[in-house]
């Protein structure tokens, strides 16, 4: 797959070794250049994980470590999560094809991030709500639930057919999403001051979040606007404090 972009894979807890170095194989089939493992449960230099590799070897020595998704999501600018589970609240999923061809619309400089979660679980609710989209994959509802590796493979064989057809429309306006942790942090501070002024209550801050975090994920909210809400977090916190004074 010939991307200008720069795409990232992250496994969040892969405990399979072979997984892992299939994962890893998946990679250069694609002409994926990062493999990214948050906590891994597995030896990934393991002797069957390279086995499994091929040719894939060095991107898989070449895994980056991370102690938890935040810091591996730090620079993606363009998340895309994958869920397998049937119980994600009212997190909504977008098809693969809307999904998929608004990360290509990215330029440059973005970086995008495909997640995909543990073998067993998934993604928990709070690691989807990090991506600008959820995605599933179409399976039997008796058992929705893929090998990791399948995942991987079903979801990179899509992009690169996207990213070939060259189906997005040259002149279409895009956005650029605003950068994670700064979205998380305004979110938190926007949330202290809710509590503060008796807005939202210790028992429903978290429930009521989410639902702010969802609105401003649908709305690809830009890192310059995340900076005006700050200021105004900001603003009305010093007229509370001269108020009061």
């Amino acid at each position: 797959m010939y991307l200008k972009k720069t795409l990232k894979v992250v496994l969040v807890e892969p405990a399979g070794t072979i997984n892992v170095g299939s994962v890893a194989r998946l990679c250069e089939n694609f002409g994926i250049e990062e493999l990214r493992l948050v906590c891994p449960k597995c030896d990934h230099l393991a002797p069957e994980t390279k086995k499994m590799a091929v040719r894939g070897l060095k991107i898989l020595e070449e895994a980056s470590i991370y102690k938890n998704l935040n810091s591996a999501l730090i620079d993606c600018s363009r998340i895309i999560a994958t869920c397998g589970r049937k119980d994600h609240g009212e997190i909504p999923l977008h098809s693969n094809k809307d999904a998929l061809r608004w990360a290509l619309q990215a330029n440059k400089k973005e970086t995008i991030a495909l997640v995909f979660g543990r073998e067993n679980r998934g993604l928990s609710n709070e690691e989807l709500l990090k991506a600008n989209k959820v995605i599933s994959l179409n399976t039997n509802k008796n058992y929705p639930s893929l090998n990791l590796s399948h995942a991987v493979a079903i979801v990179l064989h899509q992009l690169n057919d996207f990213n070939h057809l060259e189906v997005l429309k040259t002149n279409a306006t895009t956005r650029h999403p605003a950068n994670l942790i700064k979205l998380e942090d305004c979110i938190n501070d926007a949330g202290r001051l809710l509590l503060d002024i008796g807005f939202l209550m210790k028992h429903t801050y978290t429930a009521k979040m989410a639902k702010v975090k969802k609105l401003l994920l649908r709305a690809e909210i830009k890192d310059e606007e995340v900076a005006l809400i700050r200021g105004i977090i900001s603003q009305v916190r010093w007229a509370i404090k001269n108020k009061n004074d």
